[in-house]
């Protein structure tokens, strides 16, 4: 996984886009996080109106349900773009060059496929929603909002696999090319190491080498 500060994005059109959509991503990112820090505060209010004023938030759990929902997946391509999501490196680790980028653009396609069945889905089940009616239980809260936002973050995340597509067919070409528009592949030692100099610690990168 790479940090936002280690986002290449290249040049050309492929650069183009691929700054144009991570910018996109960081607004629902950023929405998402505002979000689920508002839903904190929310709990808060209503464990203490509960305990103290025996006043609870009506549809408190509605509102979580609902929220929760949206705010999850909102974050999602953003976290793909960054190489977030937990990946199985067992092989892949061992492989370099063209077999690498072949694994990767392979993965790429399986995911294409998966995210284009579930956008499609979660879109007619959305408009489901809203055609019936759909609420909550308690507070009679409209589901069809969230479910649609659920479609959208999907969607988000179908054209963020695409310029991860185009990437990696770039680096199949001309595997000696600078990776550009995909998640940055790095080992545990460097992810520990910028792990560390994001809290503040200056790590000697020389002293492995050293050694």
């Amino acid at each position: 996984m790479s940090g936002a500060s280690d986002v290449r994005h290249g040049t050309g059109a492929l650069g183009a886009v691929d700054r144009a959509m991570y910018a996109l991503e960081k607004l629902t990112a950023l929405i998402s996080g505002y979000g689920i820090f508002a839903l904190m505060l929310l709990g808060v209010v209503h464990i203490f109106g509960r305990k103290l004023f025996n006043a609870p938030i009506f549809g408190y759990i509605d509102i979580v349900e609902i929220m929760m929902s949206a705010l999850v997946f909102l974050g999602l391509a953003y976290t793909e773009r960054l190489g977030g999501h937990i990946r199985m490196e067992l092989f892949v680790s061992f492989l370099k060059g063209r077999w690498l980028w072949a694994f990767e653009l392979l993965g790429v396609v399986i995911g294409l496929v998966i995210v284009a069945v579930l956008t499609y889905y979660s879109y007619t089940h959305a408009m489901r929603a809203y055609h019936s009616g759909d609420t909550t239980i308690d507070a009679q809260l409209l589901l069809w909002p969230s479910k649609m936002i659920v479609s959208v973050a999907l969607g988000l995340l179908f054209l963020r696999l695409l310029i991860s597509f185009w990437g990696y067919v770039r680096l199949l070409a001309d595997p000696t090319r600078e990776p550009a528009a995909v998640p940055e592949i790095i080992d545990v030692e460097e992810q520990a190491i910028r792990d560390a100099e994001t809290v503040g610690v200056d790590v000697d990168r020389d002293a492995g080498r050293r050694a």
